[in-house]
């Protein structure tokens, strides 16, 4: 596999062509290009010898979507091919204030979360910096964005991966998509998802990039979490908490809980009343979520009344949080299932 040409920042390119022997200028229009969600072969303005040369130690595509899913809810799946024949996939949810794209990080995950397809398979390797900040791009220009007029205007690091385990190429791509002359998102627009790993979380907050930090906790004591998590065996909620607390005191940011509502298991009245205690008082958001059915796992989601009781439950106790709207549900939403089943049936 050749290197990709998302993974070099304006700077970088400009370092590049001047070794080539050509005029600093063309790095401008080739991350333009990259920008825009263009090939190497398809830039504008580029000589056909300078896209030849290119050709020789870049990937033409970073990745190319295969597959594309609309939901009824407007919601759209896309199942991408990366360069060296591995699949990944990614999630553009519409609402009324921007689209957010979710994107994935790694091909397969090894934090191996029960209620998760993406870790079926386990990690097969990290995305480069470039190969994440192309998902953005390609779907930008499959909406008619550009660097300058975004039809993406918010991104999550939710989908196949955990962006934590994959730490240095994760933090380059916030930064590259941040760029001035870029695409040009705010860290403030991206929402970063971890299962809970502690060092790294430290690290983020010394970053200097106010991302919104988000948690999977999923339940209110460690040994009922490493049940679906196994993670919880590593790091103990308390670790976490504390490491959420620095993220606060370093960036000022609040940070937010995931929560998937799994019938029998976490979603009764009781453990919402857990969960109140243990979140008590802290600058925290609390996001509901009703599972998205995995088969292979055997794991169902809580009824839409269960869901609505758990909610009342935390918010009389002072909570704040929401139910998130279940989307995609019929293009398989849940992270990993459009992947897991285009590996079955390939």
């Amino acid at each position: 596999m050749k290197k990709i040409i998302a993974d070099y920042n304006l700077k970088e390119l400009e370092n590049f062509v001047l070794s080539l022997g050509e005029k600093q200028f063309r790095a401008k229009q080739i991350y333009s290009g990259v920008m825009r969600g263009h090939n190497i072969s398809d830039i504008p303005a580029l000589p056909a010898a300078l896209k030849e040369r290119l050709l020789t130690e870049f990937e033409n595509c970073a990745l190319e979507i295969i597959k594309t899913l609309r939901s009824a809810d407007g919601t759209e799946k896309y199942l991408y091919k990366l360069a060296d024949g591995n699949i990944i996939e990614g999630v553009l949810m519409k609402y009324k204030y921007g689209n957010t794209l979710c994107v994935s990080t790694q091909v397969g995950c090894r934090m191996g979360c029960k209620f998760c397809a993406s870790t079926l398979g386990g990690l097969v390797r990290n995305l480069s910096s470039g190969e994440i900040l192309s998902q953005v791009l390609k779907v930008n220009a499959l909406h008619g964005g550009t660097e300058s007029r975004r039809a993406v205007t918010n991104v999550v690091l939710m989908g196949s991966g955990e962006p934590l385990d994959n730490y240095a190429n994760v933090i380059k791509f916030i930064r590259d998509m941040a760029a001035e002359g870029g695409i040009n998102i705010s860290p403030r627009n991206v929402s970063l998802s971890t299962c809970g790993l502690v060092p790294q979380m430290y690290d983020l907050a010394e970053e200097g990039l106010p991302v919104n930090l988000t948690v999977s906790l999923h339940n209110v004591t460690d040994g009922e979490r490493a049940r679906t998590m196994p993670i919880a065996k590593r790091y103990k909620i308390d670790e976490i908490l504390a490491a959420c607390s620095n993220y606060f005191e370093k960036t000022g940011r609040r940070y937010i809980f995931e929560y998937s509502l799994i019938e029998g298991e976490n979603a009764d009245e009781a453990h919402a009343r857990a969960l109140a205690v243990l979140l008590k008082g802290r600058p925290c958001h609390v996001n509901l979520i009703r599972l998205n059915d995995v088969k292979e796992r055997k794991l169902l989601a809580a009824s839409e009344k269960g869901a609505q009781i758990f909610l009342k439950t935390l918010t009389e106790c002072g909570i704040s949080a929401t139910l998130r709207r279940r989307m995609g549900a019929d293009i398989g939403g849940a992270c990993g299932q459009l992947r897991a089943g285009y590996i079955k049936n390939n």
